[in-house]
């Protein structure tokens, strides 16, 4: 309790609440930005935490990420682009919701999300940061590639109604990312002798192109369309309805403790990050839905599941820089950075060698989630106004805006020419039917997987690794059973073999928890195995049932 009050004595001072206030409101600034990364931003913002304490400023750049954090859905939900990577998944249903009449409550329900996923992480970052962080730690190249791998399966997930086109779009963004010199080795790919194309494509002009101008040309191509705004195309309610949103994400509280779960894990593995937490958790939450099928329309779920998830991530990434050093992404490693500059080491005695420093930075984290969130309600009052701006004038305000983003990522033409060329791309896919998402997920998650497998076979040659780590046998599982969960949820109750698929899931997962140390994880292994045994005992039953029933049907 000293501790804690001393911490708290620390953080609770006008100057430090002040500080936190300015990194919230530049977090949210660069977040609803596209094209401005919160990397970005917490790198500008290290410079200015060379003369403060060390707990002064790492409660800055906490302010900052968790602000970036929540920024990004403002411009994702009000104009389909995402301000961010880490909010990609929320355009999905926001920006549906949004069109639909609806952007008040769809920004309510992504605030208040965002808010309610980083309470959920600080209370685990506060509880258990030491026993999550050495999770990360058994996690190797294949086990990496797994995960990854696992999070690829899911563009069968994002292609809605027309499969064949949403797999072709994602080999698509797969083919994207392997243009250019290979990370590990530097061999170049599919460059045709030009060095553009050599230099590859970076991820966020391909994902502003697809996305901003695609979305932008759909809007403008007509004449009348482009002269009327977002309130007048329909009925659009723009208030900002604050206490019907926060019921609808806690009555979807399942929905909401497992993004975060989620989004803790992921961002507890170095390297992952939120821009994989954010549509592992769309998915599972559509996978979770008794509707799927509204999944990409604007449903509430699928804005509640990405936002708590990519906030939650940010518990996770400061598990692993305080309980062992790791900076579980590029913002952490910047704060790790400015930890080094205070000549303060994280490490796995980081808490207890420190613990007014530790606790400054749990409670920082805590305070930054309330700041955003009333920062966030003023600041949407005036981001709303958005809607009674005209198509036209607000499609050339936002590309000059993405146009500077993009050329400040590395001060290179080239990726302007990205933005152009995908967002011409883009523009013809949506207009033949093909899906975004899937192109987006093979862009962003295949260099990712293409990266840890060459770090894998670099160690060993040996396929026989992917099965005999326990974290990669986990994920591969989940990868095979996933690919084939769309005919899962089509088929389900109709035809015999339905009733046997999630017992064989628990029993497929069951050795791969035997095969992990300790106590409690071969504990619900055989939990899973009893499980999935007395599922399929109520699986056969229920398949005899629908036999009989289907029989009766054919004699009659």
């Amino acid at each position: 309790m000293e501790n804690i009050v001393a911490a708290l004595a620390e953080i609770a001072t006008i100057q430090t609440l002040a500080l936190m206030c300015l990194g919230a409101m530049a977090g949210l600034l660069a977040g609803a930005i596209p094209g401005f990364t919160i990397a970005m931003a917490v790198v500008l913002t290290l410079p200015f935490t060379f003369s403060m304490t060390a707990s002064q400023g790492i409660a800055t750049m906490i302010g900052v990420y968790v602000g970036g954090l929540s920024g990004g859905l403002m411009s994702g939900i009000l104009i389909g682009i995402p301000g961010t990577p880490s909010s990609v998944a929320t355009t999905f249903d926001g920006f549906p919701m949004a069109r639909g009449g609806r952007p008040g409550l769809a920004l309510g329900i992504g605030v208040w999300a965002s808010f309610f996923g980083g309470i959920i992480s600080a209370v685990f970052l506060i509880a258990i940061a030491p026993q999550l962080a050495r999770i990360g730690l058994e996690f190797q190249p294949w086990d990496y590639f797994s995960l990854v791998f696992f999070a690829l399966t899911i563009t069968a997930s994002l292609a809605g109604s027309n499969l064949v086109k949403g797999l072709i779009a994602g080999a698509f963004g797969l083919l994207i990312a392997t243009v250019g010199e290979e990370d590990i080795n530097g061999v170049s790919r599919f460059d045709f002798g030009s060095d553009y194309l050599q230099e590859g494509f970076e991820f966020l002009p391909v994902l502003i192109g697809l996305f901003a101008f695609s979305r932008l040309m759909s809007d403008i191509r007509d004449r009348a369309q482009a002269r009327r705004s977002l309130v007048q195309t329909g009925n659009i309610d723009i208030r900002i309805e604050h206490m019907k949103a926060a019921r609808i994400v806690l009555s979807r509280y399942g929905n909401l403790l497992r993004s975060s779960m989620i989004g803790i894990f992921t961002g507890i593995l170095p390297a992952a990050g939120s821009t994989i937490s954010n549509i592992l958790a769309y998915d599972q939450a559509k996978k979770a839905s008794k509707t799927p099928e509204k999944f990409g329309t604007g449903t509430e779920d699928g804005i509640i599941a990405p936002e708590s998830a990519n906030n939650a991530t940010a518990g996770g990434s400061l598990i692993m820089m305080m309980a062992l050093g790791i900076p579980g992404d590029i913002v952490t490693a910047v704060m790790l950075g400015a930890l080094l500059i205070h000549d303060v080491v994280p490490s796995p005695s980081f808490i207890t060698e420190a613990p007014v420093l530790a606790y400054s930075i749990f409670i920082a984290f805590f305070f930054a989630n309330f700041l955003v969130l009333f920062l966030q309600s003023l600041a949407l009052k005036l981001f709303v106004l958005v809607t009674r701006v005209q198509m036209y004038l607000l499609a050339g305000i936002i590309l000059a805006y993405c146009g500077i983003g993009v050329f400040a990522l590395h001060n290179i033409v080239n990726d302007m020419w990205t933005l152009l060329i995908f967002g011409l791309i883009g523009y013809v896919m949506r207009n033949l039917g093909f899906p975004l998402a899937p192109v987006i997920l093979g862009v962003v998650l295949g260099p990712i997987a293409e990266r840890w497998l060459a770090r894998a076979l670099a160690i060993s040659t040996d396929m026989s690794n992917f099965i005999t780590h326990p974290w990669s046998v986990f994920f591969l599982t989940l990868s095979l059973f996933s690919m084939g969960f769309g005919i899962y949820q089509r088929d389900r109750g109709k035809k015999i073999w339905t009733f046997y698929y999630t017992p064989l899931l628990a029993l497929a997962l069951t050795p791969a928890m035997l095969m992990m140390g300790g106590f409690i994880r071969p504990a619900l292994g055989i939990a899973l195995a009893g499980f999935g045994i007395y599922g399929l005992y109520r699986g056969h039953q229920a398949a005899s049932a629908l036999r009989a029933e289907q029989q009766l049907e054919v004699s009659s």
